[in-house]
C-alpha cells in the first residue's frame, strides 16, 4: 500500500480566540465538502487517500482538527474532567461543560467563513455527525447537504453505548506505547468485525495522532460536550437540505438506533446500513461511502437547478 503525501496545513484564526488547523484537497472550484471528525480524533483520521478519492469524485475537500484536538488550540482552562463528572452526565444529571456542541458547530461555520466558502456539503462521523447536524440547525444557509455517519440525535433512548466503554475512552496508561496499545484494543472493541483493520495501520495512525498531540483532559472535555448535548429530534425536522445517514449494524459505540432515529427525524433523509461495520471507516467501504456522499451532494445540485 502506498502512502499518500500530506497536503500543506494551515491555521484559521476564528472569533473568540479559537484556532483551527486545517488542510484541503482538490480544486477550490469544485463542490466544497467539509469533513468533521469525531471524539478525540484529529483531521488525519480522515485518511489522506480517502480525501484524495473524494477530490477525484468532484469535491474540494476541507478537513480540520476540532478545537482542543491535534494542532488546533487547546481549551484555555486546565480544567480536568473527572470520571465521576462524566458518569453524572452519562446518567442525565445536570453537568456543566467547558464548551457545548453548539460551540463546535459554530467553529465549523466560522472555518467556512475564513475560507471564503458561503456554504458546503458536510460529512461528519460520530461526534462529527452531531456537529454536522447542529451546524445544519444553527447555520442552515451554510450547509448544502449533510451526511451523518455513525451518529445520533442526542436523545438518550437511542444511539447508546455500553457504559463499560466510557472509562476506556479516557487515556490511562501514559506514553506512546500505552496510547498505541489503547488504540489497538479499541479497534477490537468498537471496530468493524466484518472489516478488521490491519494492526500495522492502527499503529501507524496512533503514532501520527500521538505526534500531533494527544491530551486525555481534552478528550474528556469533548466527551462531556457529547454527554450534555440536547435532544435535536424536533429541530432535525426543520432541516430542508438533502440528508443521508450512514451506520454500521454492529456499531457498539453508537448503537444503530441512533442512525435510524436521525433518518426518521429529518424529512426525506436516506439511510444506508452496512453489515459487519462497527465504529470506524473501513477501507473496503470507502467506495460505498463516497457514492453516498456524492449522491447526497447531487441531490442538492438538482434542487438548485430545479429552483
Amino acid at each position: 500500500m502506498t502512502t499518500a503525501a500530506e497536503p500543506t496545513e494551515s491555521t484559521a484564526f476564528l472569533p473568540g480566540g479559537v484556532e483551527l488547523a486545517y488542510d484541503t484537497f482538490g480544486s477550490p472550484g469544485a463542490d466544497p465538502l467539509l469533513l468533521i471528525m469525531g471524539l478525540g480524533g484529529p483531521m488525519t483520521w480522515w485518511n489522506t487517500e480517502l480525501c484524495e478519492q473524494l477530490a477525484e469524485a468532484g469535491f474540494y475537500v476541507v478537513r480540520y482538527d476540532n478545537r482542543d484536538i491535534g494542532h488546533s488550540s487547546p481549551h484555555p482552562s486546565d480544567e480536568r474532567i473527572t470520571l465521576a463528572r462524566l458518569a453524572r452526565a452519562f446518567v442525565g444529571l445536570p453537568t456543566p461543560s467547558p464548551y457545548a456542541m453548539d460551540d463546535l458547530a459554530d467553529d465549523a461555520a466560522a472555518l467556512l467563513t475564513h475560507l471564503g466558502i458561503d456554504s458546503a456539503h458536510v460529512w461528519g462521523v460520530s461526534m462529527g455527525g452531531m456537529i454536522a447536524q447542529t451546524m445544519a440547525i444553527r447555520h442552515p444557509d451554510r450547509v448544502r447537504s449533510v451526511c451523518s455517519m455513525m451518529s445520533t440525535t442526542g436523545r438518550r433512548r437511542v444511539g447508546f453505548q455500553h457504559p463499560t466503554l466510557l472509562p476506556a475512552l479516557v487515556i490511562k496508561k501514559p506514553g506512546l506505547e500505552g496510547y498505541i496499545e489503547r488504540q489497538i484494543k479499541g479497534g477490537v472493541q468498537i471496530g468493524s468485525p466484518g472489516f478488521p483493520e490491519p494492526e500495522d495501520e492502527v499503529r501507524r495512525r496512533a503514532i501520527d495522532t500521538w505526534n500531533r498531540g494527544v491530551s486525555g483532559p481534552a478528550v474528556a472535555r469533548q466527551m462531556l460536550a457529547v454527554l450534555t448535548q440536547p435532544d435535536r429530534t424536533e429541530d432535525l425536522g426543520q432541516i430542508k437540505v438533502p440528508f443521508s445517514v450512514i451506520h454500521g449494524l454492529t456499531d457498539k459505540m453508537v448503537h444503530v438506533s441512533g442512525g435510524r432515529a436521525t433518518a426518521a427525524a429529518v424529512p426525506g433523509a436516506e439511510i444506508t446500513l452496512f453489515k459487519g461495520m462497527g465504529h470506524d471507516l473501513p477501507r473496503e467501504l470507502w467506495p460505498a461511502f463516497i457514492k453516498v456522499v456524492r449522491r447526497t451532494a447531487d441531490r442538492a445540485a438538482d434542487r438548485t437547478v430545479t429552483a
